[in-house]
């Protein structure tokens, strides 16, 4: 008698049956299957706190014995135990003792087929003593091993029990975003008013790891006392007193605006405050764009990153104000390296109707694309979310469409959507964020108090990256 699990069964059967002492018998054998992946990997390493870089780094584990990343021992053995709880003899088993041998190492791709075959009954406890082999897809052992288990002695035949589905949160799409920056020079920016510990750290983190050169602009007196409170060392970075927030706002900009700095950075003033000199005619920073802002979003369940805008500069965007915040969020993403983005504009129905403005501006947009009105990228719409992000959706309702399912901007009909859109994937789906304003003559960012460390880094990585892009031309120029 054999029992089987699926052959790269990632879960047990529908129904349980357990193999009763009594039933067990000499030579009788089950089998299960398992492809190792990463995600076994990661999940292992989460479980049981494993975090040996044989395991999980690449870069390390190429300088190992075996040149690769291998999996861990003792998920082979998980194996067997897979084997014995689930097949033979199945539930209501107990371990009683386990021996392993480890033969050879278990890389990612690798199938392993763990075999538990009885060799022994022990009546008076009813343990039974199995021999265990785990071999590769080539038919190679990796693991050789003995165990002892106290076998049920009651009959049980039931539904199995239903897995809860695993979301591996990942934080690597922001550290390639932070690899971007390597190799360039950290762009001078001036921080307006980081007179809070969150502010003032935030910059000097940035700084820290390369990203910018901040010149801090504020009260001087107060910023040192906030450094001081906060155990930062700011003794190398330039400051440029000013009264009070608005002072120091004027200041940050016309830092800017004199070339002084690439780029500004909100500190613990008022978003009103420093985009209000942002926006000044005379001594601001506007160029002949509009200017709006861009949210990254790096989400768990979304296969790249998505910009999202408006979502924090715009309120009720015009359709003239629309053209200006899609054309500013295509070339953000051809600065992040997407060719052709795709840009869905989102309302709250995929169909036009004349009730709703935001389905009419949105295949207005989409007839101004056709026309070069807007370039570098495909546009549709109106398209609601669920048409947007998921291709399946977009099927269900006979939508054909070159962006559904595959979108690199959202076009948000206005910021109360966008906002509230950019908050529940952060705050509901575990999205990492940053952001960025763009339109005027260098980016501005505006960080959060609610931001994590991650978000302020990368959002000071994407200013690095919009400077560097500005400056390419101005090169090109001086050449000229």
């Amino acid at each position: 008698m054999r029992a089987s699990g699926e052959a790269l069964g990632n879960g047990a059967s529908a129904v349980v049956e357990n193999v009763t002492f009594d039933e067990i018998q000499i030579g009788q054998s089950a089998s299960l299957s398992r492809q190792l992946t990463l995600m076994d990997v990661e999940l292992f390493a989460t479980v049981s706190g494993n975090i040996n870089p044989a395991h999980l780094d690449p870069k390390f584990a190429a300088d190992s014995r075996f040149q690769k990343v291998i999996g861990p021992g003792m998920w082979t053995g998980s194996l067997i135990s897979g084997v014995l709880g689930t097949y033979l003899p199945g539930a209501g088993s107990l371990y009683a003792g386990q021996s392993l041998q480890f033969r050879r190492p278990v890389g990612l791709g690798d199938i392993v087929t763990a075999t538990v075959t009885v060799i022994e009954k022990r009546p008076a406890k009813n343990v039974v003593v199995f021999d265990c082999v785990c071999t590769n897809q080539d038919g190679e052992v990796v693991v050789l091993g003995t165990a002892e288990v106290v076998a049920p002695t009651q009959k049980v035949v039931r539904a199995a029990h239903e897995l809860p589905q695993i979301q591996m949160i990942r934080h690597d799409k922001h550290d390639a975003l932070l690899a971007k920056c390597d190799e360039l020079p950290p762009v001078v920016t001036a921080v307006a008013y980081p007179c809070d510990a969150s502010s003032l750290q935030g910059a000097v983190e940035a700084a820290e790891a390369g990203l910018i050169e901040p010149i801090l602009v504020g009260p001087e007196a107060l910023i040192r006392k906030v450094a001081a409170a906060g155990g930062l060392d700011i003794a190398r970075y330039r400051i440029v007193d000013a009264a009070h927030s608005r002072a120091a706002a004027a200041a940050a900009v016309a830092l800017a605006r004199t070339g002084e700095a690439e780029a500004v950075m909100k500190g613990s003033l008022h978003t009103d405050e420093l985009m209000g000199e942002v926006v000044k005619k005379e001594t601001g920073l506007r160029t002949a764009s509009r200017i709006s802002h861009v949210f990254l979003m790096n989400v768990p369940t979304y296969s790249k990153t998505l910009l999202i805008t408006d979502a924090a500069i715009n309120i009720y965007p015009t359709l003239e104000d629309k053209v200006h915040i899609v054309q500013n969020a295509i070339g953000l993403a051809k600065i992040l390296g997407v060719a052709t983005p795709r840009v869905a504009i989102l309302s709250a129905v995929e169909t036009i109707n004349p009730k709703i403005n935001t389905t009419l501006e949105a295949a207005a947009l989409c007839k101004m694309a056709d026309r070069g009105q807007i370039t570098g990228g495909i546009l549709d719409g109106p398209l609601a979310f669920d048409n947007a992000i998921s291709a399946e959706a977009a099927r269900t309702k006979g939508i054909a469409s070159p962006v559904a399912g595959q979108p690199d901007i959202l076009l948000a009909p206005d910021l109360e959507a966008g906002n509230m859109l950019v908050k529940q994937l952060s705050f509901l789906a575990n999205a990492d964020l940053a952001g960025i304003v763009l339109g005027a003559k260098v980016p501005v960012i505006l960080t959060s108090r609610a931001d994590n460390v991650r978000a302020r880094l990368a959002s000071c990585a994407v200013a690095s990256l919009v400077a560097a892009a500005q400056r390419q031309p101005k090169l090109a120029l001086a050449a000229e």
